[in-house]
């Protein structure tokens, strides 16, 4: 069983990896299409009539906007948080899980698919009202199972095939919508638009939460894209631009819809008339046609999209049977998690056939969306919260919009039903902690604290160090200083604080003979200088006559530490001791900690601490994988100060020949796409050797360059005057990554 297991999740995990630079699907046929014929679906030709009818014009209007107001927030970011990493399968599940773990997405990702499993149902029912439309003599029940096994062979026989059906469903609906617009006037029959709306409705049938229950599902439809995001070709140019404008079109469409209904027929007719707008419309049976292909549509989208969260899910096996759900065909079919979601989506059709109707399913299925869209939001404030480095999306939105977000959906969770919201809740929470004794080596204990912060911070400690690591993307700048006196350090502060600010730390090692502490006394106030600056610092002193050994105790001591120092601090001085600084630098590679000595310009200093050289070299292959070769630190440090600075960054590259060059041109283009470099970074490729290169070199305040395996210190310092400005020479531990 076990082998079974780890073969399933290996071919997919394979062939993921295998056909991610393949061409999938685009932004228009993978997010937008969906998204939009979702959106446009059964709740827009079969209840918008009776949402308006019973809350009125202005009613209305509020139901739609509150409504956006919270699909538009998780859509900007979603928007954010797939510019800033690469999305892979599972599209919500995906994001959650990438940043606060398997257990929460999983805690998300359940109730996720499960919705859209149940949405089918939904969707199924309203193409069998419809089709009842047409012909009044079907039987109802046969029609709704008829129709979900129509949808599910469709959905069944490939992704391409039901992506194929739904461009000739969308010239459907475009028409339909045209035909609405016709009847605006008063031809060929047509009275047109001859009500006086009512501005706001008398709320009998339902109240206005009830309403807004029966309305949310139509914005739901963003899921439908997102869930695509292992099968688009560029998920970070597509989630944005398909998500967003399928929820700018739609938006425009409801609003208009509105005013068209209000004005079109009476609230009475609007609540008691399922299919007004067949009777409105200039061509009836267009909208007919509109409201089949939209409900086959939508439904036909969320049975594509449902499988391919519950897939993500087995591949991380968090669900039952994982070694069949993770499986797929050889073209990348997820057929396990179809058929169980098939039945899934049979199960509530026929529980809905029984008496639970088509509103009862909408308001089970807008809890979890809700909870879905709650937890996106939370992602993205949490990431901006952090400030850390890693976390710098192409697509930035303000702190407000995750924060609208949250609030939004946890206010409009219990607003419309608080008993099964709360259930809700004890169920995310229940699988949560299930799948976190599953996935995780064991449980935290609870221990008792003397404040809030500390317990805190213990129990983070405690479930991280249980979690398996991911140092590249959990990456911030904490430096180890060593210093024989308070002197060393003078001139370094500014530079320092740049580099640390604002999640960083700076350990300021103190190392003094015996009788001679008294060197260290201002130690304590640089120290203190950094924590009035909001930078995590610390001093540590340490007894040893010898300089080196002292360093090397100390941090042997440190790695072990569980906030541990990944960078060791130098300066190279015109009165250096170059064997000293050999020494630390070449035994500081078996304590997995990067090198970053400043050597600083005795006159210019670092200049207007605005423009940063960063010198790259390529990688053997001249291409990028999950790291940036050994440009990694030096990218990572030149970020940190730039984003201090204010300030702008080149890469630059000295190359040996025309055809490096053009490889070279490439190379540092791809790198600042992976790296997500600022918008205002430049690039300077130089034909010439590395020495005359550095001469050549567009001017900067500081200039970053990798120190190579063999030192030449006196080389180093040759080139602070060849640049004639402060440099960094740093040396990657392996640990750093510029494209996590």
């Amino acid at each position: 069983m076990l082998n079974k297991l780890q073969t399933g999740i290996s071919k997919v995990q394979e062939r993921a990896s295998k056909q991610e630079g393949e061409q999938k699907f685009g932004t228009f046929a993978g997010v937008f299409t969906p998204t939009v014929l979702t959106i446009l679906g059964a709740i827009m030709y079969l209840r918008l009539g009776q949402v308006v009818g019973n809350a009125g014009l202005v009613g209305a209007i509020l139901i739609i906007v509150l409504a956006h107001v919270i699909t538009v927030s998780t859509g900007l970011s979603v928007s954010s948080i797939s510019t800033n990493t690469r999305v892979g399968a599972g599209g919500a599940f995906a994001i959650i899980s990438k940043a606060l773990g398997v257990e929460v997405g999983g805690a998300i990702g359940v109730p996720l698919f499960l919705a859209q499993g149940i949405s089918v149902a939904l969707y199924v029912l309203a193409f069998a009202e419809g089709w009842l439309r047409i012909f009044p003599s079907h039987n109802y029940q046969i029609v709704s199972i008829l129709a979900f096994v129509l949808v599910f062979a469709v959905a069944y026989i490939s992704t391409s095939f039901a992506f194929r059906i739904q461009f000739f469903i969308l010239a459907i609906v475009g028409f339909s919508l045209f035909s609405v617009f016709l009847g605006s006037f008063a031809i060929g029959g047509r009275v047109g638009l001859t009500q006086t709306p009512v501005l706001w409705g008398e709320f009998g049938k339902w109240d206005f939460w009830t309403t807004f229950a029966i309305f949310f599902p139509a914005v739901t439809g963003i899921m439908a894209g997102i869930s695509m995001s292992g099968s688009l070709e560029k998920p970070r140019e597509s989630l944005p631009r398909g998500t967003m404008s399928a929820i700018a079109l739609t938006l425009i469409v409801y609003l208009v819809l509105v005013f068209w209904l209000s004005s079109a027929a009476s609230p009475d007719e609007l609540l008691t008339t399922e299919t007004i707008m067949v009777d409105k419309a200039y061509w009836g049976w267009a909208i007919l046609a509109g409201v089949l292909g939209a409900t086959f549509s939508s439904a036909l989208g969320s049975l594509v999209a449902a499988p391919r969260v519950m897939q993500a899910l087995a591949v991380n096996k968090l669900l039952p049977y994982s070694h069949i759900l993770a499986g797929e065909t050889e073209n990348g079919e997820p057929r396990p998690a179809m058929i169980a979601n098939g039945v899934i989506g049979l199960v509530a059709l026929l529980l809905a056939l029984g008496g639970g109707g088509l509103n009862a399913i909408a308001g089970v299925i807008s809890m979890f969306f809700i909870i879905t869209y709650g937890m996106l939001n939370v992602v993205v404030f949490i990431e901006q919260m952090l400030n850390m480095v890693s976390f710098r999306p192409t697509f930035r939105v303000p702190r407000v919009v995750p924060f609208i977000g949250m609030m939004g959906s946890l206010s409009v969770m219990f607003l419309i039903n608080p008993i099964f919201s709360i259930i809700a809740v004890a169920l995310v929470v229940a699988l949560y902690l299930f799948l976190a004794r599953r996935v995780l080596v064991g449980e935290s204990s609870d221990d008792v604290r003397s404040g809030l912060f500390i317990t805190i911070a213990e129990w983070a400690a405690n479930k991280a160090i249980k979690m398996p690591s991911a140092p590249e993307r959990a990456w911030k700048p904490s430096v180890l200083a060593p210093v024989a006196a308070v002197g060393e350090l003078n001139g370094s502060y500014r530079f320092l604080r740049a580099l640390t600010q604002p999640q960083g730390a700076v350990n300021s090692l103190g190392i003094y003979p015996a009788d001679a502490e008294h060197k260290l006394d201002d130690l304590e106030l640089f120290t203190q200088a950094f924590l009035d600056d909001g930078i995590s610092a610390q001093t540590t002193l340490l007894e040893d006559d010898d300089f080196i050994n002292g360093v090397r105790s100390a941090t042997q001591v440190l790695r072990r530490a569980f906030f541990r120092p990944n960078l060791l601090f130098l300066h190279l001085r015109r009165d250096s001791k170059l064997r000293e600084l050999r020494q630390l630098i070449d035994r500081t590679a078996a304590y997995r900690m990067g090198i970053v000595m400043l050597a600083r310009h005795p006159i210019n200093d670092m200049g207007r601490e605005q423009v940063i050289n960063v010198w790259t070299s390529p990688p053997p292959d001249w291409t990028f994988t999950a790291q940036a070769g050994a440009n990694d630190l030096s990218i990572l440090l030149a970020l940190q100060l730039q984003r201090n600075w204010h300030g702008r960054i080149n890469l630059c590259m000295a190359v040996a020949d025309e055809e490096s060059q053009r490889k070279a041109v490439n190379l540092l283009d791809e790198l600042m796409v992976l790296g997500r470099l600022p918008s205002n970074t430049q690039t300077a490729i130089l034909l010439s050797p590395f020495e005359e290169a550095l001469a050549n070199a567009p001017r900067a305040d500081l200039t970053i360059i990798g120190l190579p395996k063999e030192l030449d210190m006196n080389f180093n310092r040759r080139i602070v005057d060849i640049v004639d400005g402060s440099c960094v020479f740093v040396r990657d531990s392996g640990e750093e990554s510029a494209l996590a």
